[in-house]
């Protein structure tokens, strides 16, 4: 096939796929220099809709889903795993220090969002532990106390249920 078929095709390939076209911007262009700006960018994002008045435990759940989705976006454009852990746990611990008030008891208005922030601490953890174990001590502080606020909110339940530690190594 002529190179200018091959140029052709992926372009029309990049255009169709925005992440792709993201990932190439981002290797290409920025060269992987801008990974601590893109982090900043949605850490700031996380603090302003956790501190912002939430009426009930869905909203928060809510804006939650839609900040791992974009962290998520930015893990599969940049392949930032530590990025990954440390915005993911900056998000936890930001909604149960904003959103201490609607968070604090299990209800059933609280049960979705209390699983929801549980399941994604398991998952946290998991990923924590095959990361190398010279990045634990930049983590050490933040873990431990998400691992206390998921013992005493309206998490605690599922905590105990899924073995979730109470200290961190």
């Amino acid at each position: 096939m002529p190179i200018k078929e091959k140029d052709k095709l992926l372009l029309r390939l990049i255009s169709k796929d925005k992440a792709l076209a993201d990932r190439l911007y981002f290797e290409l262009i920025e060269g992987s220099s801008t990974t601590q700006e893109r982090r900043q960018e949605i850490k700031s994002k996380i603090l302003r809709l956790a501190q912002m008045a939430q009426h009930t435990p869905g909203w928060i759940l809510m804006d939650m889903r839609t900040l791992s989705g974009d962290i998520a976006y930015h893990v599969k454009v940049t392949k930032d795993k530590y990025g990954e852990i440390e915005l993911n746990l900056y998000l936890l611990n930001a909604f149960f220090e904003y959103q201490a008030d609607p968070l604090r008891t299990h209800t059933s208005r609280t049960e979705k969002v209390a699983m929801y922030m549980t399941k994604k601490a398991k998952t946290l953890l998991n990923r924590l532990n095959k990361l190398n174990s010279d990045y634990y001590v930049d983590f050490e502080q933040d873990v431990n106390r998400l691992l206390q606020q998921l013992h005493s909110m309206c998490t605690q339940p599922y905590a105990r249920q899924m073995n979730i530690p109470r200290e961190w190594p």
